[in-house]
C-alpha cells in the first residue's frame, strides 16, 4: 500500500483538476445567461428612457412654436400647420420606435434562446465525454496501483530473499570460522 499512496493521489489530484475546470466553464456559461437575461431586462428602461427623450424634445419643439406665435401676429395659421406636421412626424417616430424595440428585443430573445440550447447541448456532451474521461482514468489509475502494488510485493520478496541469502552466508562464515577455530 505504501508505494500506491503517491499514485493514488496524483490521480485524485488530476481528476479533481478535470472537475474544477468543468465546473469553471457551466459557471461560465451560467455568467453569459444571466448577463444576456439583464440585457433583456433593460430593453424596457432603455425603450422608456429613450421614448421620455423624444416626447421632450417635441414639447421642446412645441414651446419654440408657442413662442413664436406669440411673438409673431398673424402667424396662428401658419404655426398650427406647423405644430400639426410636427406631431405627425413625431408620432410616426414615436410608432417605429416602438417597433424598433420589439423587433430588437424579439430578436435578442431567439438569439439568447438558440444560444442557451446550443449551450445546454454542448455542456450534455461535454458531461458524458468528462464522464467517460473519468471513467477511463479511474481505469487506468486501477491498473496503476495494481501494478505498484505488484512491483512492492515483488521488492518484498526480493527483500526476503536478500536476506534469507544474507543470513545463510552468516551462517556459512560463522561456521567456517567455528571449523577453523576448532
Amino acid at each position: 500500500m505504501a508505494y500506491t499512496t503517491p499514485i493514488t493521489t496524483a490521480f485524485e489530484m488530476q481528476r479533481a483538476t478535470i472537475e474544477q475546470s468543468q465546473k469553471a466553464f457551466e459557471q461560465t456559461l451560467e455568467m453569459q445567461q444571466t448577463m444576456n437575461e439583464a440585457v433583456v431586462d433593460s430593453f424596457d428602461s432603455q425603450e422608456s428612457a429613450q421614448r421620455r427623450g423624444v416626447e421632450l424634445t417635441q414639447t421642446m419643439v412645441h414651446s419654440y412654436l408657442d413662442v413664436i406665435e406669440s411673438s409673431m401676429p398673424g402667424a396662428a395659421g401658419t404655426v398650427d400647420e406647423m405644430r400639426a406636421a410636427v406631431d405627425e412626424q413625431y408620432d410616426f417616430l414615436l410608432e417605429n420606435h416602438a417597433e424598433v424595440f420589439e423587433t430588437v428585443a424579439d430578436e435578442y430573445e431567439q438569439g439568447i434562446d438558440a444560444y442557451d440550447e446550443l449551450t445546454h447541448d454542448y455542456v450534455e456532451a461535454l458531461d458524458e465525454q468528462v464522464a467517460m474521461l473519468t471513467e477511463a482514468h479511474e481505469e487506468l489509475e486501477a491498473q496503476s496501483v495494481d501494478v505498484a502494488e505488484q512491483w512492492g510485493d515483488q521488492m518484498e520478496t526480493l527483500q526476503h530473499q536478500v536476506e534469507d541469502l544474507q543470513d545463510q552466508v552468516t551462517d556459512v562464515q560463522e561456521r567456517a570460522a567455528n571449523a577453523v577455530d576448532a
